[in-house]
């Protein structure tokens, strides 16, 4: 990609004042005023198309901004050519620290550390800067913390970005920010994720201004919405005709006498027969020729940065000839009228690039088509190299010559940028090159098309060689991605596929896990039979990235590659892992006889290879297996063997994640006090660690534990805090599932209304996120809450279509909880005969789930409130058969909850229940037991299914 506009802070191309955009400076003045005023964040976002003037606009404002409130600290990161995973927040990073071009690795890290610990104090600055140099490729020491997230890319990535939104909250206290982001139109999609995540929940004076082109409305068509009233999008369109002319006549002001040089005519000549002469019928003129402007405006069509090109065009077809300075050192222009009839004008814009290309002498011609086949952004290092392709050693090669060559090129690519066809950066990647970018696209395009087959596959060879050479290039995914790219051209598809696969290693070791997924396809299909153990390595991973991001199938299809090349080499430790991989899917897909043939194969291969911590994650898995089946008893066996494992191997994370899991199997077999010891046990590692996550699942599960045993005050205290974690690191999924918790703890303790508009929260949350089986609990607490508070038919139509999304992604227990709900609102809706049919047809329902599903606790449930609808409705009263029936039950259920060390006056927390027809109010005393909220589940070793928690085993 190009970058056509301007970069913030560098210089103009041309004198024009800023004009026709006072509208948007003024939106920009507000943002800022608000940030200063009241200390809170503010985002404007600048949509145009390339040349519109939206760099221009920001270092105005900015500019001058500077001059009355020289406390504002602006930052400024821009997308970057080769669009890396989090290149806009690299750039970003590297100028608030201040680390230059070539800086030594470890002054830079003294840099970062000393002013990390400057801006956050004593808070963990090892975890800070270990995240933080993940953005700008500087490695630092581990941590508790880091060690603990190192296996866990979906974890490690929630908490990097809320390292980083803390760092700069933590900034911004000691003066506001401006953090000015460009180009995000090429930006890649974690990029805009760690952006979006900012712009909602960053606190404190920071400014973010965007700039981006139309493109970005296209990826992200909720962009403007993105912080709600926080953020104000502005899309700049083309100038006006009469502001186009201003700047045009102020862009030529050189053609007319300024100041002291009032008496000095410039005259206005035509060419006869290619000589000058002056017009005999008029005077000369002292104003801009007005055929100049309208030439001018005619091209430009209201863009500022096509102004300024038809002016440098101008200049280089003869129309405009340079004097010398005025008294003041300002530029003088002679005007050559009569050449704008024959001159080679542009009438579109692959014209104005065409004219261009046409100026440039040979050498300058290909240095930039040298350029161009570097790549948008290019290093006079490489140029230095393409220069020398082909060239024989001379006889002594001496230091004279090198730096005549390079003092060359320099003087060349200087000479481009002044006019036009060049920017040099600020920063470079490798040190002892400079950086430069192309300013226009087209010119770069145009460029490529005009050069033969043989001579670009001669450059991008001698550019590998130089790329394979820089040692920056092999902690670098994009630079990894861009060597591919030239292996890939010269027909080297083996070495560009390893390069590939090295470039997903980094990604996914940044935990830029769908950068990763797009260098591991592209790797893998290039590799082709070659490097085996390479190839088994990278499925691995492979598969492991596409989990994350929810590609079920596609992981499937890596981790059975995976089995079959390790069962080829009969590598038992890679079979057990690829084994192990497929159960978790098939676990995690509900089809749990297929997940077990899958672990227990794995816990063979892992036992022959006497890979001990393979043994303890597939034992754990076997034991959230039986968990799933509400075997409880079998899964306490299996899950307390994995936690004696993890103890001995002294990994505390692992150790946390089983407690955490045993809890679980604990607290749905009835051992209400042993699962609150667990989970507190999980929950005191996890602080020590600062496992966010992990704290607040444990948080979680410590609130449902509290919600079983009536204490609902506690419980809610309990889901406040672990919602206010899920927020910190911007994790959506987990903030609808806890504000799930807290409107279900909500109306149990009496509050329906304010469960109500909790739970609508939630809704809103998991539509957006289109977490199915998230959004489907979330319809059920709501059908409760509206139950409690009478709206029977709410109640109903919302129970209604959290049973049809439970039964379309086959979660057999959830949907026997919803059915039993949905049949107490019908029962409590007392519509007639047809619904009471209905009602009992839905408890039966509910009944036979749990009986196949083998899951007791909610099978007596079922059977308390089926009894009570049996004992209690007024179609039963006379019914003696139904009376028996619903004895047997409550017979049953306490048989189930005695086994379990249940007593059912525990598990009747709920308040009382409307009966009868609807705007009757004729409560009765009796309970519903169903779990409100989404009941907790497993931590899952790799990936988060809609509405679960995860981390890693």
């Amino acid at each position: 990609m190009s970058r056509e506009d301007s970069a913030i802070g560098a210089a103009p191309p041309a004198l024009a004042p800023l004009i026709g955009r006072e509208a948007e400076l003024s939106a920009l003045a507000r943002a800022l005023d608000a940030v200063e005023r009241e200390r809170s964040t503010r985002t404007v976002t600048l949509v145009g198309p390339p040349g519109i003037g939206k760099s221009r606009l920001v270092r105005e404002f900015l500019e001058r901004r500077r001059q009355g409130s020289a406390a504002l600290r602006v930052t400024s990161g821009s997308t970057g050519d080769m669009a890396s995973a989090y290149g806009v927040f690299t750039r970003l990073l590297r100028a608030r620290f201040g680390l230059s071009d070539g800086m030594d690795k470890d002054a830079a890290r003294a840099e970062v550390r000393s002013q990390v610990a400057h801006v956050m104090g004593d808070r963990k600055v090892g975890d800070v800067i270990y995240f933080l140099g993940q953005f700008i490729g500087l490695a630092f020491g581990d941590s508790p913390l880091t060690r603990a997230v190192q296996d866990d890319p979906a974890q490690a990535d929630l908490i990097r970005r809320a390292v980083l939104k803390a760092f700069l909250e933590a900034d911004a206290v000691h003066g506001p920010l401006c953090l000015v982001f460009e180009d995000l139109h090429a930006a890649h999609d974690d990029s805009l994720a760690l952006l979006r995540y900012l712009i909602e929940y960053l606190t404190g004076p920071v400014l973010i201004v965007c700039a981006a082109r139309p493109e970005l409305l296209t990826r992200q068509d909720d962009w403007g919405k993105v912080g709600d009233r926080r953020h104000a999008l502005l899309e700049l369109t083309p100038l006006g005709e009469a502001a186009a002319a201003e700047m045009a006549r102020a862009l030529l002001a050189p053609c007319a006498p300024r100041g002291s040089d009032a008496v000095v005519i410039i005259d206005v000549v035509d060419a006869v027969d290619g000589v000058d002469v002056k017009r005999p019928d008029s005077q000369p003129q002292p104003g801009v020729p007005s055929e100049l402007v309208e030439a001018a405006c005619s091209f430009a069509n209201g863009n500022p940065a096509l102004l300024e090109q038809m002016v440098r065009i101008c200049h280089e077809q003869g129309v405009i000839e340079e004097l010398s300075p005025d008294s003041a050192g300002g530029p003088r222009w002679r005007v050559h009228l009569g050449k704008l009839s024959t001159a080679r004008l542009p009438m579109t814009v692959e014209d104005a690039v065409n004219v261009r290309l046409a100026a440039l002498d040979h050498d300058g011609r290909q240095l930039l088509e040298q350029a161009a086949t570097i790549g948008p952004v290019f290093w006079s290092g490489a140029l230095f190299v393409l220069g020398r392709a082909g060239c024989q050693a001379p006889e002594l090669w001496g230091e004279e010559q090198s730096d005549k060559d390079l003092d060359r090129i320099n003087a060349a690519l200087r000479s481009l940028c002044d006019r036009g066809y060049l920017r040099k950066q600020s920063e470079t990647s490798f040190a002892g090159s400079d950086e430069y970018v192309f300013v226009h696209a087209k010119e770069r395009e145009a460029l490529q098309k005009r050069m033969s087959a043989a001579a670009q596959r001669r450059y991008h060879h001698a550019i590998a060689e130089w790329l394979e050479q820089q040692v920056a290039v092999r902690a670098s995914e994009e630079f990894l991605a861009e060597l591919a790219t030239h292996r890939e051209r010269i027909g080297d598809a083996v070495r560009a596929g390893l390069s590939l696969l090295d470039a997903g290693d980094v990604a996914r070791g940044r935990y830029s896990n769908a950068k990763a997924a797009e260098y591991y396809a592209r790797g893998l299909s290039l590799l082709g039979d070659a490097h085996v153990a390479r190839r088994i390595d990278a499925l691995h991973d492979y598969g492991d990235v596409l989990q994350l991001a929810g590609r079920i199938d596609d992981a499937l299809a890596a981790f059975r590659e995976m089995l079959t090349l390790a069962y080829r080499l009969d590598n038992r430790r890679k079979g057990g892992a690829a084994h192990n991989r497929i159960g978790r899917l098939y676990r995690e897909s509900g089809s749990l006889d297929e997940a077990g043939k899958h672990l227990t194969t794995a816990l063979r291969l892992f036992e022959g290879a006497r890979d001990e911590r393979g043994i303890a994650s597939t034992i754990d898995d076997i034991g959230k297996l039986h968990w799933l089946r509400g075997e409880y008893q079998e899964a306490l066996k299996w899950l307390r063997d994995a936690l004696a494992r993890r103890e001995r191997m002294g990994d505390r994370r692992s150790i946390a994640l089983s407690l955490n899991n045993l809890g679980l199997a604990l607290q749905d077999s009835g051992e209400f006090k042993q699962a609150l010891n667990t989970f507190e046990r999980s929950l005191a590692i996890r602080r020590e660690i600062s496992d966010l996550l992990g704290v607040m699942m444990s948080l979680n599960n410590l609130g449902m534990i509290a919600q079983d045993q009536r204490d609902h005050r506690h419980a809610l205290e309990l889901f406040e805090e672990a919602l206010e974690v899920a927020r910190q690191v911007g994790d959506r999924n987990r903030t609808a599932l806890i504000l799930t918790n807290i409107g279900g703890t909500l109306y149990r303790s009496g509050d329906p209304d304010e469960a109500v508009r909790v739970l609508q929260q939630a809704e809103e949350l998991c539509d957006g996120l289109g977490d199915r089986l998230g959004l489907a609990e979330v319809r059920r607490a709501l059908g409760k809450a509206y139950m409690l508070r009478g709206d029977l038919e709410k109640a109903r139509d919302s129970i209604s279509r959290a049973v049809d999304l439970f039964a379309s992604v086959r979660s057999k227990v959830h949907l026997g909880i919803a059915l039993r709900t949905l049949g107490e609102i019908t029962a409590a809706g007392g519509w007639g005969s047809a619904h009471t049919k209905s009602a009992r047809a839905y408890f039966a329902r509910s009944v036979s789930i749990f009986e196949e599903t083998g899951n007791e606790l909610e099978l007596a449930r079922t059977f308390q409130a089926y009894a009570r609808f049996l004992t209690t409705d007024r179609s039963f009263v006379a019914n003696m058969a139904a009376r028996r029936e619903a004895v047997a039950m409550n017979e049953k259920a306490e048989a189930i909850f005695g086994r379990l060390k249940v007593t059912s006056v525990r598990l009747e927390d709920e308040p009382t229940l409307p009966t009868g027809p609807p705007g009757q109010s004729a409560p009765t005393k009796s309970s519903v037991n169903a779990s409100p909220g989404r009941s907790p589940t497993p931590e899952e070793p790799s990936f988060p299914s809609p509405g679960r928690a995860s981390t890693s085993s």
